[in-house]
């Protein structure tokens, strides 16, 4: 039985990474994660690629500040985006997040990252602690 750090990230990763623009508002943003039942979304830029990640941990910091609602998506995203690779083995990317002090990764296609190159797949850190369970 293969041990489950050695899992690939294709077989395990969340695909068709959800998206927002970077001028969506928290609300949308809150709302959209709520409906998708997601703890995470990418920024896309108007180019397509990606230039950032937005967590409900984000969206937590700015509820009750003036006019949040209305915060813009680009005013609260982490930019500091971790890409990697859907060859790459959960125990590199559980190795990744905890070097990084990240709970999600977007996922690139092997063809290598471009300016207008959407992720593929994103992963959390609750989705290796559930293959960790099995």
């Amino acid at each position: 039985m293969m041990r489950f750090e050695n899992k690939l990230l294709r077989d395990v990763m969340t695909r068709g990474v959800v998206t927002v623009s970077m001028e969506a508002t928290v609300k949308e943003i809150a709302s959209m994660l709520t409906r998708q039942g997601l703890s995470g979304v990418a920024v896309i830029a108007p180019d397509g690629g990606a230039v950032g990640v937005i967590s409900d941990m984000d969206i937590l910091k700015v509820i009750g500040k003036d006019n949040w609602e209305n915060i813009t998506a680009e005013s609260i995203m982490t930019t500091n985006i971790k890409i990697i690779k859907p060859t790459c083995t959960l125990g590199e990317a559980a190795k990744m997040m905890m070097e990084e002090s990240i709970h999600r990764l977007l996922v690139f296609s092997e063809s290598g990252v471009g300016a207008s190159q959407r992720p593929i797949g994103i992963l959390s850190a609750s989705d290796i602690v559930r293959e960790a369970g099995k």
